[in-house]
């Protein structure tokens, strides 16, 4: 969706950001003639392939915003867009078959500034307040290359200072902790150009040194559209289509959009339970399998820890009885051959008695000798 005041280059940037005229040259309207609360919506679709890739684009644009004389509530025809596409969203979510539904919601929406180089306006708060929370909110200034590089740094200090009293969010792409250098780096570039100044243009013009470029052409030389020096459109092309495509979807669908269905269904007096939907979230179902699983691993952890310390327990049981009878068995082993010991000592302590014992004395089997005489 892109929003702002007509003559501010709308229709030509989204030209110059998707290389094709999606918009045709619209005649001059004076503001004036349009009558009260003039704001539309119209809508412009198209299919878009580059490098293989399919992009199914639809643009909302919102002719008339601002041009009345009284713009109080001119805000209020494009913030009831945006919650009719909500709501066309949840009425599908609610049928039987959702297999095929179709995503009309906002993702993005650019606002354009007009480049007066003082600061936000009371009509660009007011709408901006009213949307930062349903959508994905892009400031953009407008035709910065009517002012000087000097007054765009200037002009987008003021504007950020007044986004930041009014509490106003705009959208800012996450940041994970495992991304590496090069990506935080082109992040943080990319950050450092909000709210972005930018030249739209389609038309081809020839340099002083002959290239051909997309941009403007001035008595002073060409400001390029292409060129990073000149203006921030490479920068906004990057956050929109090339680097953050996916995140502006999904915070819109996880982020906005639940917001908006929780308030709707409370207005409707039906509280939201989120265990009902828990279930249905692939990242708390898988971090809910996972913290099962590792339970489960505990459990069958603790209980192959307790059978082993079972195990362990009977067997130092067992190593102690066996212990215990090998020291019984050794004790008696000992016991009985201390006796032999002393017995075969005893026996030995006899034979020699028996040995000593023929020396000293005679014994009776040897014949005594007879004496002569009358008593033969």
């Amino acid at each position: 969706m892109v929003v702002g005041e007509s003559g501010l280059g709308k229709s030509t940037l989204i030209n110059t950001l998707f290389n094709r005229e999606l918009y045709a040259e619209k005649e001059a309207r004076n503001p004036g003639d349009e009558p009260a609360s003039s704001v539309r919506i119209e809508t412009v679709s198209t299919d878009i392939e580059e490098n293989g890739v399919k992009l199914h684009l639809t643009v909302v644009d919102t002719p008339g915003f601002g041009d009345a004389l009284n713009n109080v509530d001119s805000w209020r025809v494009i913030v009831d867009e945006i919650n009719s596409r909500f709501d066309q969203y949840l009425e599908a979510e609610t049928k039987i078959n959702r297999t095929n539904i179709a995503d009309n919601r906002v993702h993005a929406l650019l606002y354009f500034i007009e480049p007066t180089g003082h600061a936000l306006k009371s009509l660009d708060i007011t709408f901006m307040k009213q949307v930062h929370e349903k959508v994905n909110l892009i400031p953009v200034i407008a035709k910065s290359d009517t002012m000087t590089e000097d007054e765009v740094l200037e002009f987008k200090t003021r504007i950020l200072d007044d986004i930041k009293n009014q509490g106003i969010n705009y959208f800012v792409p996450e940041q994970f902790d495992n991304e590496d250098d090069e990506t935080v780096s082109s992040t943080e570039e990319i950050l450092s150009r909000i709210p972005f100044a930018i030249v739209g243009s389609t038309k081809e013009l020839q340099t002083e040194d002959g290239r051909i470029v997309r941009g403007r052409s001035y008595p002073w030389g060409i400001v390029e559209v292409d060129n990073e020096d000149h203006c921030d459109f490479i920068k906004l092309r990057q956050l929109l289509i090339r680097n953050f495509l996916e995140d502006l979807k999904e915070k819109t669908s996880k982020i906005l959009y639940e917001n908006y269905r929780s308030e709707k269904l409370k207005r409707l007096g039906i509280e939201q339970d989120d265990s009902v939907f828990r279930e249905f979230d692939p990242v708390v179902k898988q971090e809910e399998e996972r913290a099962l699983h590792e339970a489960k691993l505990a459990k069958m952890e603790a209980e192959m820890k307790s059978v082993f310390q079972h195990k362990v327990s009977e067997r130092e049981k067992k190593l102690q009885k066996s212990e215990a009878e090998l020291f019984t068995r050794h004790k008696e082993m000992r016991e009985k051959l201390l006796k032999q010991i002393k017995m075969l000592e005893e026996k030995k302590r006899d034979l020699e008695n028996l040995r000593v014992a023929p020396a000293s004395e005679p014994t009776a089997s040897q014949p005594s000798k007879s004496r002569k005489g009358f008593l033969r």
